[in-house]
């Protein structure tokens, strides 16, 4: 398999995240909403970078940026998300970081949540042992939250 590592995010990573999170297919499948460059570079350097209970891991591919994993505090609840690069899609790259991500947040129980259509994403947290928890509704919009105990 190809190299799979993870490091702390760089702001030098911002720009390729900006790329991949603005691709359209990306924000259809994860029903995420289109941000302008100055939103997203607002968002990663007060609530990401400027939070220091976030840890925030690029996801890397032979060197190479391919995506980030983050766990944060929400509700009371300790939560993970991740986005990868469409190029980086179906390898295998996702679970491999995701896996290596969990050595070193070792919070549970840990969540995370996909859109219902999601199934890439439900697929890959099922995958490092993630088990399916509610349906939470938002307006039209529904999402699977799972949890690692």
């Amino acid at each position: 398999m190809t190299g799979v590592g993870l490091r702390p995010v760089a702001v030098e990573d911002l720009e390729v995240f900006y790329q991949q999170e603005s691709d359209a297919e990306a924000l259809r499948r994860a029903n995420f909403p289109d941000r302008s460059r100055a939103s997203f570079t607002e968002h990663w350097h007060r609530r990401v970078l400027g939070d220091p209970s976030v840890r925030a891991r690029a996801v890397l591919v032979d060197g190479e940026p391919a995506g980030h994993i983050v766990a944060w505090w929400q509700d009371g609840r300790r939560t993970v998300g991740f986005w990868l690069g469409r190029a980086w899609w179906g390898r295998g790259i996702g679970t491999r970081a995701l896996t290596l991500f969990l050595e070193e947040e070792t919070t549970r129980p840990l969540y995370g949540e996909a859109d219902v259509h999601n199934a890439a994403s439900i697929r890959l947290l099922k995958r490092c042992g993630f088990e399916e928890m509610e349906f939470v509704r938002d307006g039209p919009d529904e999402f699977l939250v799972l949890c690692l105990g």
